[in-house]
């Protein structure tokens, strides 16, 4: 890959990854606001808020982040399957992803009922506020990874580090 595309798809995987932990705290203070609350009005705006944060702000990143987290893994030197860190930050990505997608129904449906009828979401709004802290924890770690890139390479790693003579 051209030193100006990886530093493209490096700036753009940042941004929006830097833009999935962004949102997800917005998303967190919501649920928070809506679970701490007894204001009717404001819960029902905190879940109608997270619906649309959630679908158009958090899944997108999500899904640019796994993008391009692929393009820049797979285009440079770092390797997919070379370092622990990256495939790890990989993997994380992807099984946050799933439960986001998941996950997202629900925060739907809880919405359309606190617009519709102004009913209590109850049980769930405990469920809404530990999946976001669950994903904003999770994300932090991602972030960890990318910055302390622990444990080495993996074995396909060594054994391409070694065929390459880049010791």
């Amino acid at each position: 890959m051209r030193p100006w595309l990886r530093k493209l798809t490096l700036t753009t995987h940042v941004t929006v990854s830097v833009g999935w932990l962004g949102a997800v705290g917005a998303y967190l203070a919501l649920a928070i606001a809506a679970v701490a609350s007894g204001n009717p009005t404001l819960v029902r705006a905190a879940f109608v808020s997270m619906e649309v944060i959630g679908w158009y702000v958090i899944v997108s990143c999500a899904l640019g982040a796994i993008a391009t987290g692929l393009i820049q893994s797979l285009g440079t030197p770092w390797g997919l399957f070379r370092h622990y860190w990256v495939l790890t930050k990989f993997v994380l990505t992807v099984g946050a992803t799933i439960v986001l997608v998941k996950h997202m129904p629900t925060v739907s449906r809880v919405a359309e009922q606190a617009t519709s009828s102004g009913a209590d979401a109850g049980v769930v709004k405990a469920q809404l506020l530990i999946h976001a802290a669950g994903g904003l924890v999770v994300l932090l770690a991602i972030t960890a990874l990318s910055i302390f890139k622990p444990w080495g390479r993996t074995a396909y790693g060594r054994r391409k580090q070694a065929e390459s003579g880049d010791d």
